[in-house]
């Protein structure tokens, strides 16, 4: 993640408030002091962290707090207070105009992601109900349009393009074609450069006269740490966004854009760019960013990214055959498979209160073995994964061959499934809470006992 370095960095100075009975005022400027170190590592604006450690330090040397019994607890808690503020203290949802269809339009430099997340964007506000059309406006860059037809094509969301035309034109024929149609939001994918100039300005204000958008959504790469501010400022100023993508997030940036950018341009961050694949989008919840930051995970995340890949349906089948001790290989599969949906084992542990990027360093998540794992079992016939003790030695080859491992990967895999049945049964049999505790676990995707099968 983004705020790793400044995580363990704070996390270090909080440890040492807590080895202390009480405070007293030169614990909280030391303290402080390591603090702004830390953001300004971050590439935190200078301002910004100035700010920032005035409003901590006023408020974590009052008496409620020097003499309260855990003294530690509340600088955190007041340090957390303050990381939210100045995030923007709560989300905030996309614009969506009276007018229909309801125009977004995506800017920012080349290279922050502006294609690929732009089509995300689109995809997630599919989920909430939408229509969208996807609108090729960059006519300058080599295979941008065919970058978002490629994207548009996986995401299964329709793309307006009339090649290297003129770019206002193109975005008013996509909204006459998009009445048309009945898509009710329309994401323009404008044209980025390497910098801001005059002639890009110019071509956006054009746009946004013709288009009227109901939001001006910025997209930029979180790693170019306080240039992302001066970036942010120089687009709001010429064209008045509304909103903020940060892109990356889940790289090794040292995360300052999203600490600095609301407190410098007033804008909010509404979503966060997290991965490579195409539905790694999350809205951007400051409470929950400053909950990461300081190491007590992000669990409220963790449920809606479960809440998204479980399906209810299979999870109540699941909690049956548990009962009735028939929990078969396929079963087990589409655990795997919900798992990968929500981002996989990692980035779910990354979520945990206490996960920190050093809990994690001691926590082996082999994606090899989940793969092959996964190969295994889908070069299985489905009456051997309903079955697998009819797996004799003729099908044990055919089945390693078919998944390109080898017959011992087989055998422990077909061992340690049996295990975990043997472990299932005696559960069963014990009845009560306990059992009940563990099968909805099992229809939550986080069925116990995965530890053997890499993860």
């Amino acid at each position: 993640m983004a705020f790793e370095s400044l995580s363990d960095k704070l996390s270090a100075a909080f440890k040492k408030l807590r080895g202390k009975g009480r405070l007293n005022e030169a614990d909280v400027k030391e303290a402080m002091r390591e603090v702004r170190l830390a953001l300004l590592e971050a590439d935190v604006s200078y301002k910004v962290v100035k700010d920032f450690v005035k409003k901590v330090s006023d408020r974590a040397v009052g008496t409620d707090v020097l003499e309260s019994l855990s003294p530690a607890q509340m600088v955190i808690k007041i340090v957390n207070e303050e990381l939210i503020a100045l995030m923007g203290s709560e989300s905030v949802k996309l614009n969506i105009g009276s007018e229909n269809p309801s125009v977004c339009m995506l800017v920012g430099l080349q290279g922050a992601g502006k294609t690929t997340n732009g089509a995300k964007l689109a995809a997630y506000m599919r989920k909430q109900g939408k229509r969208p059309l996807l609108v090729a406006c960059d006519v300058y860059r080599p295979a941008a349009i065919k970058q978002l037809e490629t994207v548009g094509k996986q995401l299964d969301i329709p793309v307006f393009q009339m090649g290297q035309g003129d770019p206002v034109q193109i975005a008013k024929a996509a909204i006459a074609h998009a009445k048309m149609h009945g898509n009710d939001m329309v994401f323009l994918d404008t044209a980025g450069r390497l910098h801001i100039d005059e002639q890009l300005m110019e071509e956006l204000k054009n746009i946004k006269a013709e288009t009227r958008p109901a939001e001006i959504m910025l997209v930029i790469d979180a790693m170019i740490g306080q240039d992302a501010v001066t970036t942010a400022k120089s687009f709001d100023d010429a064209l008045g966004i509304d909103g903020i993508m940060l892109t990356k997030l889940d790289g090794d940036a040292r995360g300052g854009a999203a600490l600095s950018i609301k407190a410098v341009t007033g804008k909010p961050i509404k979503f966060a760019g997290i991965g490579e694949k195409l539905d790694q989008i999350e809205v951007f919840h400051p409470d929950r960013m400053a909950s990461r930051i300081l190491g007590m995970g992000d669990v409220l995340t963790l449920i809606e990214k479960a809440e998204s890949a479980i399906d209810e349906k299979k999870a109540k089948e699941l909690e049956e055959k548990l009962r009735a001790n028939k929990f078969t290989l396929q079963d087990f599969y589409d655990q795997m498979v919900q798992i990968k949906n929500m981002g996989g084992m990692q980035e779910m542990l990354s979520m945990m209160p206490g996960m920190d990027a050093k809990a994690l360093a001691g926590v082996n998540v082999d994606e090899k073995a989940m793969a092959r794992t996964e190969a295994i079992i889908l070069s299985m016939t489905p009456r051997e994964r309903e079955n697998p003790s009819i797996i004799g030695s003729s099908r044990k080859k055919r089945i390693a061959a078919g998944s390109g491992t080898e017959i011992v990967d087989v055998n422990r895999l077909l061992k340690q499934f049996e295990a975990m049945q043997k472990m299932m049964k005696q559960m069963n049999s014990m009845g009560g809470k306990k059992m009940k505790r563990m099968q909805r676990m099992a229809g939550r995707g986080g069925f116990p006992g995965l530890g053997g099968f890499g993860f």
